[in-house]
């Protein structure tokens, strides 16, 4: 790969003032700005690859700072350096000697992290011309299995199981990718159902999604009981009793909390019940899931899961149902392959979270390859889709009949419009000085 030496990162604070209508909002974050840290990296031969992390506003700048600080270490490396040995490269991202200290593998550091691999792999698959979740699929096993790093997770998989479970998966492969191809990924909506919308605009956008074919719904709670009730009891009688209804706490309340009000919700017949406590308490997640199986309802947690060390516990102890895997709150691509084989081992379905900015563009990715080359099964399987600011990107999300058509363009669907980033760039673009302007800051 001539050229292919790396001898720039840009990164950028790009925020949507999504706040002012009350999307995104739930019971733990009730005013957000859908942003996102995004990253250009620039090769000697003019080729690009754009990542990015999301973030809900406030803090992104604090990102920007850490990709700028991780930044050193990519600067200089060639692409081929990279993927030649794409473990030793994450590690050296997650594992530098000093800036591991304030890490290690979590928070705003991994959150960098992922920005800067994110834009690598879409760089690796833009020279190969292929989409991202193309060249995991038509990628050799034991190639894919060397860019994950099974370090802290041998107990739960080790680099053969891995191996096995792809080479098992094989099977099928062709017809599967055919089927995708034909038909899409299954999808749930969560864009009905924000904790700041009246009941009218429940009712309105609800009432648009089933005209559109949406079957599976998802339903923010944990501010009040008594609303949680009238709101779920609403949707229910809209969408009627076969469809799929989705309950997500954002992390409300503590354990025995949890128990209480999910099950003061259990006749709604909710799926699961997401983020019930604090993201990081196991032990909290699996007295949860102990206590709700009776309802048939699981636990379904992810998207604010530091890395595969927290995953493999969550697994280990029977604590979730439902595995939420996320494009930027892990180490990116190289993460959550390890996150998709340890939860095909145990035998747990993967539903991403997804939603923000470019969360759908990025996630779509990673599923399509968990169906046609882990899992092969859609039983209980779907990606959360929230139609929010796919105008802003080169080559935003396409669903058709609620399923998730399969990116075709090569690349990680990260790039952003040009425009879209200028105006919306914190603090200096247009739309942050207008409201500046206004006085809503």
């Amino acid at each position: 790969m001539p050229g292919d030496k790396i001898i720039n990162v840009s990164v950028r604070d790009v925020r949507f003032p999504t706040s002012l209508e009350q999307h995104g909002s739930d019971a733990m974050h009730t005013d957000p700005d859908y942003s996102v840290a995004y990253v250009v990296l620039e090769t000697e031969a003019a080729l690009k690859g754009y990542g990015l992390t999301f973030t809900v506003g406030r803090g992104t700048e604090i990102v920007v700072c850490a990709v700028k600080a991780l930044s050193t270490l990519v600067v200089g490396k060639t692409l081929e350096e990279i993927t030649g040995d794409f473990r030793g490269f994450y590690r050296l991202l997650s594992s530098d000697g000093q800036m591991r200290w304030i890490g290690p593998e979590k928070g705003v550091i991994q959150l960098a992290t992922a920005a800067i691999l994110n834009a690598v792999w879409d760089l690796w698959a833009r020279v190969e011309g292929k989409p991202l979740w193309k060249l995991l699929v038509d990628m050799d096993p034991a190639k894919l299995i060397s860019c994950i790093d099974f370090r802290y997770i041998t107990d739960a998989l080790t680099e053969q199981e891995a191996l096995d479970i792809l080479v098992k998966a094989k099977a099928g492969q062709k017809t599967r990718e055919e089927q995708m191809l034909r038909e899409g990924y299954p999808a749930y909506t969560t864009s009905c159902a924000w904790l700041g919308y009246t009941d009218q605009q429940l009712t309105q956008l609800c009432s648009d999604a089933l005209a559109q074919g949406w079957t599976k719904f998802k339903v923010k709670v944990g501010a009040d009981l008594q609303d949680d009730i009238r709101r779920c009891s609403l949707i229910r009688k809209l969408i009627g009793p076969d469809k799929t209804l989705m309950i997500d706490a954002n992390q409300r309340w503590d354990v025995n909390e949890a128990v209480t009000w999910v099950t003061k919700l259990a006749e709604f017949h909710p799926l699961w019940i997401e983020e019930p406590t604090s993201p990081d308490d196991i032990l909290g997640h699996a007295s949860i899931s102990k206590a709700l199986a009776p309802f048939g309802i699981g636990v379904a947690t992810g998207e604010q899961c530091h890395n595969r060390v927290m995953f493999k516990q969550f697994l280990q102890a029977s604590a979730l149902q439902f595995v939420q895997i996320d494009s930027c709150r892990v180490g990116s691509v190289n993460e959550n392959l390890a996150i998709i084989l340890m939860a095909a081992k145990f035998n747990v379905p993967v539903c991403p979270h997804a939603g923000g900015v470019g969360l759908c563009e990025l996630v779509q990715h990673l599923i399509l390859f968990d169906y046609i080359s882990v899992s092969a099964s859609l039983s209980n399987r779907m990606c959360e889709f929230v139609d929010h600011l796919h105008e802003h990107f080169k080559s935003p999300t396409n669903i058709r009949n609620a399923h998730y058509i399969p990116p075709v363009d090569p690349g990680f669907s990260c790039e952003m419009l040009e425009e879209s980033v200028k105006k919306h760039q914190y603090p200096e673009g247009e739309v942050w000085r207008a409201i500046e302007k206004q006085g809503k800051l």
